[in-house]
């Protein structure tokens, strides 16, 4: 479903939503749905890697104007996106579901000398604390939709007054039918349903599909568009 994710190291205490920061699957702890994670977990154990170890080229892209500070990287995955941010001066707080998925990312974090917070849970449930982001990236999320949507709503209250929420997904996943396995696109939540929630204390800078820049190798490679929703919190 979604595509190349991210991650990096772990403090030695804890990670900001309780969770263990033990490398030894990080289960200890975790916050969300356990089937939820289970999937996650048995996807990610199929393959030694699902990634392709590259930084997501929207999120390179739209983030070169910015100044570094605090991040969110939802979804973080294997850790490509995580790291590349650590590296260019960013302070990274990684939330995956999945442990495996962790554990490789922190496993790379160590090996490119970076250091990152783990958080071990689904977004709606990590009581991250609010506006405190002033970058939150969600790269190919696959997050399930709520009658609530506290999902979406999540993603914006991470952000703090003045940084930017940037969210990128495959273009015409949305529209698609439900396919003969399990993945049906009404149960997930896409660049469109975020945007409707922004009021007058957004604005919207980017909003728009484009040819997507494609990693070598990996997982979900045959995307050739992305939709990019970039938008700044203004109180």
């Amino acid at each position: 479903m979604p595509d190349d994710i991210a991650a990096a190291p772990f403090p030695s205490d804890r990670s900001p939503s309780g969770g263990s920061s033990s490398d030894e699957g990080f289960t200890e702890g975790y916050v969300g749905d356990p089937a939820v994670r289970e999937e996650w977990d048995n996807r990610y154990a199929e393959r030694q890697r699902l990634w392709s170890g590259q930084p997501n080229g929207a999120l390179v892209a739209e983030v070169a104007g910015l100044a570094p500070g605090r991040v969110l990287d939802v979804g973080c995955g294997e850790g490509a996106d995580a790291i590349w941010l650590a590296r260019t001066g960013w302070d990274v707080t990684a939330l995956e579901v999945s442990g495996v998925a962790l554990r490789r990312a922190a496993a790379h974090a160590r090996e490119a000398g970076v250091g990152i917070r783990w958080v071990h849970a689904g977004l709606a449930e990590a009581a991250l604390p609010p506006a405190s982001f002033d970058l939150v990236s969600a790269q190919y999320p696959a997050l399930p939709r709520t009658p609530g949507s506290s999902a979406e709503r999540a993603l914006l209250a991470a952000v703090a007054p003045g940084g930017v929420l940037l969210l990128v997904h495959h273009a015409g996943m949305e529209t698609r039918s439900a396919s003969d396995g399990a993945f049906d696109p009404a149960d997930y939540v896409w660049p469109s349903m975020v945007a409707a929630l922004l009021d007058d204390d957004w604005r919207v800078e980017v909003d728009e599909q484009r040819p997507r820049v494609v990693p070598e190798g990996g997982a979900g490679a045959h995307h050739a568009h992305d939709v990019v929703l970039r938008a700044r919190r203004l109180r």
